[in-house]
């Protein structure tokens, strides 16, 4: 018998990723305080949330493969959360503009029952055009991304803020590596295709 995967996210983001899979899948909150550590390096913090949310729901649920993840826009080393409104949202995108940032997506799989435990990280390297202030309003107006790190979706129009993104995992950048996703439900016993 094949273990209930559960995706420990409240995301919406990770939970369409998820529905790619053509699998059966539970979702639940993992209730988790995401307020970074003192002194806490973006991609710690990813990988430590990622755990921590595939813990807390393997806790409740001891029997399931839990996934939990987590992405940090790690600007020089500064980590650039969800901005929550608009205001947030254009300041971040004018201190992004012309840069290049690193969106650590941090996975981890977690099965209780059978001490399964596995881990990565996925950086995604973005390069963000010169932003006129008028093209930052026109973008956040459109798609008012304000529940994404770094305040943009490059699934969306987002996609024409940026002159490069590089990545080994096409959907770490959304928010949950797929390919990453899949060896490890693979390496836990679940049966993929």
């Amino acid at each position: 018998m094949q273990r209930t995967v559960i995706l420990g996210s409240t995301s919406r983001y990770r939970r369409g990723l998820m529905e790619r899979l053509q699998m059966p899948f539970e979702v639940h909150a993992p209730e988790v305080d995401e307020s970074p550590l003192p002194g806490e390096a973006p991609a710690a913090l990813a990988a430590r949330l990622a755990l921590a949310k595939a813990r807390a729901v393997a806790r409740r649920f001891p029997e399931a493969v839990v996934i939990g993840s987590d992405q940090v826009a790690d600007l020089d080393g500064e980590a650039l959360g969800k901005p929550g409104d608009h205001a947030r949202a254009v300041a971040q995108l004018q201190r992004m503009r012309g840069r290049t940032l690193v969106f650590q997506t941090a996975l981890a799989v977690v099965c209780e029952a059978s001490c399964f435990v596995q881990q990565d990280l996925a950086p995604v390297r973005v390069v963000f055009r010169e932003l006129s202030d008028a093209a930052i309003e026109q973008y956040l107006r459109a798609e008012q991304p304000y529940d994404c790190a770094g305040s943009a979706k490059s699934e969306g129009l987002g996609i024409a803020l940026l002159d490069a993104i590089d990545s080994d995992d096409p959907t770490a950048l959304v928010g949950l590596p797929l390919i990453r996703t899949c060896r490890m439900l693979r390496a836990a016993g679940i049966a993929l295709l």
